[in-house]
């Protein structure tokens, strides 16, 4: 079972139970884990976390807002209490969160509700169970979520850029404008912390996969303003930018300093052996000559089949460096041919090429056996 799953288990359900009854004497918390737990074991994260929640909502001896004052009274006093030693939080509060999406979201209770997700996000980060609201009461959602970039706690300041991502992984999409967050981000790209800084490159990344000239600008203005420090800026523009760079996107190499035809001349690339098996290490190596001083960024670029019959392309950074003229630099790395959690490698025909700059190399196939 994925580590995650064990993230929220028998015991972290248990020691809910044990921290809302110690608030709520009227809440069995026997009852409640045995309810949650009876099936646990073939359930996956998300589905252990709305069916904590819905354990909480049967055993809770109130409804709405005032079950979530006892959530919120059986939080440990601050996060370090409760043993967070991280900032994205425990997912042993991921259900207190999710319980207040389902059961106040409404008008009349819309405030205090994200005020109690605003509470939550210290204890772990609300983003997702901020969708919900986000889509059926966009203005006034909005409205809250930019007040919170001038929050005190940087977990929440991040609450207001991540939450409003158009494309936050593992979470329904948000029936708003494209753009619809960059106001928030405008005013949170010179945050001090990392954590926040981090989520608005996420944010620039995920408008960047439909509409890149409308990173580039903002990234551009906020280079104008001037209000996030050189080193900052340039790791926001960098995380913005890297989805686009891996597909070779010119107007994202100009924007960084790397020319998007580069002064210079690659070899073909060489293969130690064009005959592998699954877990073979594939050794490549080519050279690679500047006619010019350039910036370059080095990908090399692997082309793979799938069980559907669709190729998987997958790029890796090589190396970025400033090449003088004349110079002439071998590339080359061993890269292991095994499967991840998330990508299963088999047999058949695969491909290599180098890309500089975003401009691509000719292919060299091999095979690959079991």
């Amino acid at each position: 079972m994925a580590e995650k799953e064990h993230s929220l288990s028998e015991n972290r359900v248990n020691r809910i139970g044990r921290e809302v009854h110690a608030v709520c004497p009227e809440f069995d918390a026997e009852a409640f884990a045995r309810t949650v737990l009876s099936d646990f074991p073939r359930l996956g994260l998300k589905a252990r976390i709305a069916r904590t929640s819905q354990g909480l909502c049967t055993y809770l001896p109130a409804e709405g807002l005032q079950a979530v004052d006892i959530l919120l009274r059986s939080l440990p006093a601050t996060p370090e209490e409760a043993g967070i030693t991280n900032d994205f939080g425990f997912y042993i509060y991921a259900p207190h969160s999710h319980f207040v999406a389902e059961h106040c979201r409404n008008g009349e209770d819309l405030e205090q509700a994200l005020d109690a997700l605003r509470r939550l996000t210290a204890y772990f980060s609300a983003e997702d169970a901020m969708r919900p609201f986000i889509t059926d009461f966009p203005t006034e959602t909005f409205k809250v979520i930019e007040s919170w970039t001038e929050d005190p706690d940087h977990r929440v300041r991040r609450l207001a850029s991540e939450c409003t991502r158009p494309r936050l992984p593992s979470s329904a999409r948000i029936p708003v404008d494209l753009d619809a967050g960059l106001p928030i981000l405008d005013r949170l790209y010179g945050d001090a912390s990392r954590f926040v800084t981090q989520s608005v490159a996420n944010h620039l990344s995920d408008i960047a996969e439909d509409n890149l000239p409308l990173v580039v600008d903002t990234l551009g203005r906020w280079r104008t303003e001037g209000g996030a420090t050189q080193k900052e800026f340039t790791f926001i523009a960098r995380e913005a930018l890297s989805s686009r760079l891996k597909k070779g996107d010119a107007a994202a190499y100009e924007f960084l300093g790397y020319p998007s035809d580069p002064p210079i001349q690659l070899s073909p690339v060489r293969l130690e052996s064009n005959q592998l098996r699954l877990g073979d290490r594939l050794v490549f190596a080519a050279d690679l000559t500047a006619a010019a001083t350039a910036n370059l960024r080095v990908n090399y670029v692997i082309s793979s089949p799938t069980k559907t019959g669709k190729r998987r392309v997958k790029a890796y950074v090589l190396k970025t460096t400033a090449i003088q003229t004349g110079q002439t630099i071998e590339l080359g790395k061993e890269h292991t041919l095994k499967s991840t959690a998330t990508v299963t490698l088999i047999p058949g025909t695969y491909a290599i090429e180098i890309q500089v700059n975003g401009r691509s190399s000719a292919p060299v196939e091999f095979t690959v056996v079991e």
